[in-house]
């Protein structure tokens, strides 16, 4: 785990600042977070929807809209922020758990010795 310290570090200091992604837009009144542009932000911005971004836009529903749990609606942004930053620490998890386990499994850690199989 030690080895490891210095990017839990990282990736926890990352985690902390995605807020800023939520509130940042909101003080320069720049729109929505950057990247987080649906079908009509995207006509605004550019004056058009591309042909591949419109046929594709109803394939993918979020697990969590608006970074808040189902069914929440419009929720503050303070309250927002909190569902950011657990957003992140589960992506983090879920993405460092699934990168652990495929090590193992490609490394053969996960296995009995040869001696010791049955």
């Amino acid at each position: 785990m030690r080895e490891y310290r210095n990017l839990l570090i990282a990736l926890g200091v990352m985690a902390l600042l995605t807020p800023i992604g939520l509130y940042l837009p909101q003080i320069l009144k720049a729109g929505a977070a950057w990247g987080e542009w649906g079908i009509h932000e995207v006509r605004k911005m550019v004056g058009y929807t591309p042909a591949g971004m419109e046929k594709t836009a109803d394939t993918w529903k979020a697990p969590m809209p608006g970074y808040g749990p189902p069914g929440r609606g419009n929720i503050p942004s303070p309250t927002q922020g909190f569902y950011y930053l657990l957003s992140a620490f589960a992506g983090i998890v879920a993405c460092g758990g699934a990168a652990y386990l495929l090590a193992r499994w490609l490394t053969g850690r996960g296995r009995l010795p040869a001696d010791r199989r049955p």
